[in-house]
């Protein structure tokens, strides 16, 4: 028997189109097509970071062979991403070993290829360094035209990302969850804008014949 204890709610907006493919494909995972709809032509800039992620993140919670990208969810309901005319939200409860936890703030760091400082001091000291070498940002040596220049400036901004996945400031504002698919079990509620009548009697066809 479950363990509630052991489960946790998350929310996570997705296409309204991902409920089509949970009840053909049992699944929802992420694909890079599901990247480029959503980023366009700086795909494949976030797809990189994104791989980045996948990388140091199943080193954590093992990742499904086929899965390509996380699910990003949110940890709290008043912080969560809103339904809108096209996108639905799974209410979902997921066992704690299924989840990877991360700081929000962190990553936007990694996003805009920066160092993931310790702390105030060591982003004082960082910037110093930076200073000293004369190099304006980060930029300069992770960029894939100019890193070969600079291996070891790289390493050291590639090796603090990982503080992403420390989460000592927990703030329901910052922390987010990644999980790597979604289940058919794990769905709670699934929530929607009213805007949309065809998406409506659609998630509500889908409840009455899953979620009852």
């Amino acid at each position: 028997m479950d363990n509630k204890s052991d489960k946790v709610t998350l929310w996570t907006r997705q296409r309204f189109e991902s409920l089509k493919e949970l009840e053909e494909e049992g699944t929802i995972r992420i694909k890079k097509t599901h990247l480029e709809e959503k980023f366009e032509e700086i795909t494949d800039y976030i797809a990189s970071l994104y791989k980045w992620f996948v990388d140091a993140a199943e080193k954590m919670v093992p990742k499904p062979e086929d899965v390509e990208f996380p699910v990003w969810c949110s940890i709290s309901q008043e912080n969560m991403l809103r339904p809108t005319e096209d996108e639905i939200v799974y209410v979902l409860e997921v066992d704690k070993s299924e989840i990877i936890y991360f700081d929000g703030a962190k990553w936007d760091y990694v996003l805009n290829h920066h160092y993931v400082p310790n702390n105030k001091n060591d982003e004082y000291e960082y910037a110093k360094e930076l200073e000293n070498k004369g190099f304006p940002d980060s930029f300069s040596f992770m960029d894939e035209k100019t890193a070969h220049f600079y291996p070891q400036e790289r390493k050291k901004v590639m090796d603090s990302w990982h503080r992403v996945f420390e989460t000592d400031q927990w703030d329901i504002f910052r922390i987010q969850a990644n999980i790597w698919e979604i289940r058919p079990e794990m769905i709670r509620d699934v929530l929607y804008s009213p805007d949309n009548a065809n998406i409506k009697a659609y998630v509500e066809e889908y409840k009455s014949k899953y979620l009852t």
